[in-house]
């Protein structure tokens, strides 16, 4: 049986690891650094936490297999995508985009789950 190791989030107060790694694969959660931004700030700080914690733990933005996007508002959706092609390409993850009544803060308005390959 394959060991579970946990990267832990560098926020103290958080209650959520920032990376779990299961024989090769990373699952990662990440939110926007920053909440007083629009959507587009606020998906450009999620996606680059991503790409911070994947790579911290031995992956990238070119090895995710699955993400999984929250919005609070589903009109946010076009503005996302424009980042998100900023940080993906070809080919694509295997995505959904899941529309959310609210995130863990009032102001936020994206989150992002990820799995990945390791290097």
């Amino acid at each position: 049986m394959a060991d579970l190791i946990y990267t832990p989030d560098s926020d103290a107060e958080s209650i959520s690891s920032d990376v779990a790694e299961y024989n090769g694969i990373l699952v990662t959660t990440q939110i926007p650094a920053d909440l007083d931004g629009d959507i587009t700030q606020q998906s450009e700080s999620t996606l680059q936490a991503l790409k911070d914690a994947l790579e911290k733990a031995g992956s990238g933005m070119d090895r995710v297999m699955h993400l999984t996007i929250y919005l609070t508002d589903m009109a946010d959706r076009a503005a996302f995508n424009e980042v998100y092609q900023r940080f993906f390409s070809k080919p694509w993850p295997v995505r959904a985009a899941v529309g959310v009544a609210a995130l863990a803060f009032p102001d936020m308005r994206v989150e992002v789950t990820a799995m990945a390959a390791k290097r």
